[in-house]
């Protein structure tokens, strides 16, 4: 049984794919990812070199678990991950506030902005889109993991998200460089008709607002290990076997169906541990069965929402 660490997987989606191409490798007897732990376990005759290949083919990192982490759940991975999901909303809150004061506040409440912007479209044009050029940077990661996914024939949620914000993105700057043309033209009524098709603050809302989902849906899987981490500290480390007449002991792992025990009173018994350990994995399989079911409407919902956006 070999463990490893999976980087890169962001849905539900991410880890069933993980499974199909570690699964379809010869000698591979049983596949398990789990996706709040961002783990797979694997079990049969296949090599590391051939499982790590397959993992990489797949569109994913691999690191392989040291014996001292193999009982971890992954709690110290999704701590950081929050960190720098948190990290990333906060900067991407700042500029977007002054994205929208510009691009909402100005244009539909005439809140005040500096006299060297007065009238000069084409700044304000430019500012909204460094701004949003710099909430893209931020969250850079829709677009790396978005585009790799699209390219490799297998999308996923950040490539709908990197696709949504480049199309508002795109048809912004090319209704910039429209307006520059025809600021120079002297044609007042154009200026004014493509200043009021810029969706730069549409680009940096989706990001900055699916950065908030992922930050939340970070939380819950952590919750969520937490409490499976409780539950595996309940399982005993080691069983008192009976061997030959006399009582032997030996690490869990090793217990084998047929192979008689002793248990004394206070003790947990084995089939409880064995038990247990199916009533965990069990949790794990309908925890991420639920996940990808409310990941697939927030899809649906998503699309939708792009279908009926003046961007598309």
């Amino acid at each position: 049984m070999e463990h490893f660490e999976i980087t890169g997987m962001s849905c539900a989606a991410c880890s069933s794919r993980v499974e199909k191409a570690v699964g379809s490798l010869e000698g591979v007897q049983e596949c398990t990812v789990n996706l709040l732990t961002n783990s797979m376990i694997v079990e049969g005759r296949a090599t590391r070199e051939e499982i790590t290949a397959a993992v990489k083919k797949a569109g994913y990192g691999v690191v392989e678990k040291p014996e001292d982490k193999k009982k971890t759940t992954g709690e110290d991975t999704t701590d950081k991950e929050v960190k720098k999901l948190r990290k990333r909303l906060v900067v991407s809150l700042v500029f977007l506030l002054v994205l929208m004061y510009f691009s909402m506040g100005h244009m539909m409440w005439n809140w005040p902005v500096p006299g060297f912007m007065e009238g000069n479209h084409v700044m304000m044009g430019l500012l909204q889109m460094l701004l949003t050029i710099v909430i893209m940077v931020i969250n850079q990661k829709f677009f790396i993991n978005g585009y790799q996914s699209l390219f490799r024939g297998a999308p996923n949620m950040d490539t709908l998200v990197a696709l949504g914000a480049s199309a508002a993105f795109g048809y912004s700057l090319y209704s910039l460089f429209a307006m520059t043309t025809a600021v120079m033209n002297q044609d007042h009524q154009a200026v004014m008709r493509y200043m009021n098709e810029f969706y730069f603050e549409s680009a940096a809302m989706i990001l900055t607002l699916i950065t908030l989902g992922k930050m939340l849906e970070a939380r819950s899987k952590g919750k969520t290990t937490d409490a499976l981490k409780s539950l595996m500290k309940l399982a005993p480390q080691t069983a008192v076997l009976i061997r030959d007449g006399e009582e032997v002991t030996v690490p869990v792992e090793t217990v084998q169906i047929g192979d008689v025990f002793a248990v004394r009173p206070g003790e947990i018994f084995r089939w409880t541990v064995l038990c247990w350990k199916e009533a965990v994995r069990s949790t794990k399989r309908r925890l991420q069965e639920k996940v990808f079911r409310w990941i697939k409407k927030k899809e649906i919902r998503f699309r939708r929402l792009l279908q009926t956006s003046p961007v598309i």
